[in-house]
């Protein structure tokens, strides 16, 4: 009669982890710039300017809170996946644009109110200024682009891993 070894514990399966830091784009664009509309690219065009003068890496997007809600959130819940660190987003009248991609990542984002209609853009200024207290938007002057870019520029500079994914505090 042959002797049978006790069968042990069976060996447990290595998980394989998957590296998703290894997906992030290095080489993406830097800084995200979004317009409501096609109409409103000459108003971003000196932040554009700023940001090829000190060879940091842009993209545009075209993109409305209202027209089309959903590929706002898209962009924004995947920015920082595409190697972008600072959204810039242009916006007049009601100006819900710098907002609501405020309310899809924790990117900084940079809101620029844009002139439109009667108001001198007084209306997008305090739409952009006076977001609901966990969804901040750093706001630049009625068409202050430029200085939009030249902040985002400032952000960029202090270095440092991208913010974690999903919602954090100063206290982890």
């Amino acid at each position: 009669m042959s002797e049978q070894q006790p069968a042990g514990p069976a060996p447990t399966p290595v998980p394989e982890v998957h590296p998703v830091w290894d997906e992030l784009e290095a080489d993406g664009p830097q800084v995200g710039i979004v317009i409501p509309s096609e109409a409103d690219r000459e108003q971003i065009e000196a932040a554009c300017n700023e940001l090829l003068e000190r060879a940091i890496t842009f993209e545009v997007r075209v993109l409305s809170a209202h027209q089309n809600p959903r590929e706002v959130a898209e962009y924004a819940s995947t920015a920082m996946l595409r190697g972008v660190r600072v959204v810039i987003a242009a916006a007049g009248g009601a100006a819900a644009l710098p907002g609501v991609i405020a309310s899809y990542t924790e990117l900084p984002v940079i809101g620029v109110p844009i002139e439109r209609g009667n108001l001198g853009g007084m209306d997008a200024l305090m739409s952009v200024v006076q977001m609901p207290d966990g969804v901040p938007v750093a706001c630049m002057a009625i068409n202050g682009a430029r200085n939009a870019a030249i902040y985002a520029a400032k952000i960029l500079a202090q270095g440092g891993a991208a913010p974690p994914h999903g919602r954090w505090t100063a206290t982890e």
